[in-house]
């Protein structure tokens, strides 16, 4: 992105995760970073296990199927504080969660969501699908599809949650909701649009290099243990 510096950014890459696990994380290093006790922007890159999160205004109402066949299949509904309504995350589907000061990135808002729609759209047309933006709702779209979604949280300037990329994600839970609480959408994933699976460090790889490219970040590995050891003046155990 025109303007902006570049900037050290730890990269977190982490297998799959508990989506409360990962929010706790999200919330305990937005508060780090406000704080000053960690000085650089973190960008966590994982797969969360069958979970449905439901923004600050969604509606129960677009959850199709009662909540008792849900605990039966062992999917829980989590209620967040990021925008949006409700969507499904599980494996094979990437998901990236940006803790960035908006103000020390020169960003604002809007800037900073149609910067993670277009890592979406860069990485999706690496594999040759051609994905695009529509007005109805954030994220990215094939025709009538959803591949990709955007919902983000602000705290006094430092930015959380973030997006999830349909890659070789299982489809069939999104048909026990109305997917971001619209009617009449589909999705679609990757694997879908290309009728294979697709790799999914490879995927990783692409989401790390568009990321550098569009917002101008130097995004360096850095282990979760390293995490545990920046937060610990907190006093926080982070992941286990």
């Amino acid at each position: 992105m025109p303007g902006l510096r570049d900037r050290r950014c730890l990269c977190v890459d982490l297998p799959q995760l508990e989506y409360r696990k990962a929010l706790d994380l999200q919330r305990d290093l937005v508060f780090a970073r406000h704080n000053n006790i960690i000085e650089s922007d973190i960008v966590l890159i994982l797969e969360h296990p069958p979970v449905f999160s439901l923004g600050r205004k969604g509606a129960l109402k677009n959850l199709k199927v009662p909540k008792a066949f849900l605990e039966k299949m062992k999917i829980p509904v989590i209620r967040v504080e990021r925008g949006g309504d409700i969507t499904f995350h599980g494996p094979g589907q990437l998901v990236v969660y940006p803790i960035i000061d908006l103000n020390s990135a020169g960003l604002k808002v809007i800037e900073y969501v149609e910067g993670l729609e277009d890592i979406m759209i860069r990485v999706a047309s690496d594999w040759g699908i051609k994905a695009e933006r529509k007005s109805v709702n954030r994220g990215i779209w094939v025709s009538n599809n959803k591949l990709g979604s955007v919902g983000i949280s602000v705290r006094r300037a430092v930015c959380f949650h973030g997006f999830a990329l349909n890659v070789n994600l299982s489809l069939k839970p999104f048909d026990w909701i109305h997917p971001c609480g619209l009617r009449d959408v589909g999705v679609t994933s990757m694997e879908q649009e290309l009728s294979r699976k697709l790799s999914m460090l490879k995927v990783r790889q692409a989401v790390r290099h568009h990321f550098e490219s569009f917002f101008g970040f130097d995004l360096v590995s850095t282990d979760p243990s390293e995490l545990d050891h920046l937060l610990n003046p907190c006093n926080v155990a982070i992941i286990t």
